[in-house]
């Protein structure tokens, strides 16, 4: 009877311990079952980092820096950006004209290549300016700004001055006399007052040459008062030739 139950009880216990191994074991496995999922996502993006270093890269042939057409590309492409900025240049900025004729001397001479500022050029007092030919004549004329819109003027011929808005005009710059030859009473076709005042109307102004003798200018009808739209822009500096070179200004 006494064996019997001593059997019984070293079954329990056999029984219970297989238990209590089964389950350590099953918790070990979890255990490590999990810190196996943790590592390989940790290590994951090493993983993926290594796999894409060891596939083989596509080559992409590109052109020798110091090569032959390397250099003519960089040529191509300093030539193409000069020609633009020169083109801009002449459009929006300045322009190249030569002096065609005597009627700026000694100002200006024959022949004398002169840069033209443009760029939201509006006409003043004493500029020189190029004017196109419009439809009075065949190519653009070269003339000094005496007087714009709004303002009186009066020439008096017969002590050869010019007014402006009253004042008497300096003119340092003229060659010979003011009305000799090429300006008269007669030729005067603009509207005046009795003291021989007229108004420049809006949107024009009135030039004149220098070479007062010679120059064909607003004193003609056959040039008449200049449209302001009709001016290509404001003489700054003669280039050429070289022992000229200078602001037309202080010549």
């Amino acid at each position: 009877m006494v064996s019997d139950e001593l059997e019984k009880d070293f079954t329990d216990a056999d029984t219970a311990l297989d238990v209590t191994s089964e389950q350590t074991f099953s918790e070990e496995d979890e255990i490590a079952a999990r810190e196996k999922e943790e590592f390989q996502k940790k290590y994951q993006a090493v993983f993926d980092e290594n796999a894409a270093a060891e596939k083989p890269k596509k080559k992409i042939r590109v052109a020798d820096p110091d090569g032959f057409s390397a250099g003519l590309y960089d040529w191509i492409k300093c030539v193409i950006l000069a020609i633009s900025i020169v083109v801009l240049c002449l459009t929006f900025v300045f322009r190249l004209v030569e002096v065609d004729g005597e009627s700026m001397l000694d100002t200006l001479q024959n022949a004398d290549k002169v840069v033209v500022t443009n760029l939201f050029y509006e006409p003043h007092n004493n500029d020189i300016v190029v004017i196109s030919h419009a439809t009075n004549y065949n190519k653009p004329i070269i003339k000094r700004v005496i007087a714009k819109e709004g303002q009186v003027v009066r020439l008096d011929y017969d002590n050869e001055k010019i007014y402006v808005d009253g004042s008497e005009l300096t003119e340092p710059y003229i060659r010979e006399t003011t009305f000799s030859r090429n300006g008269s009473k007669e030729d005067n076709y603009l509207p005046t007052d009795e003291e021989g005042n007229f108004k420049i109307p809006e949107g024009k102004i009135f030039v004149m040459g220098d070479n007062r003798r010679v120059s064909l200018d607003s004193r003609s009808p056959k040039i008449g008062l200049i449209d302001v739209k009709d001016v290509i822009g404001k003489a700054q500096f003669v280039v050429f030739p070289f022992n000229r070179f200078g602001n037309v200004y202080d010549k």
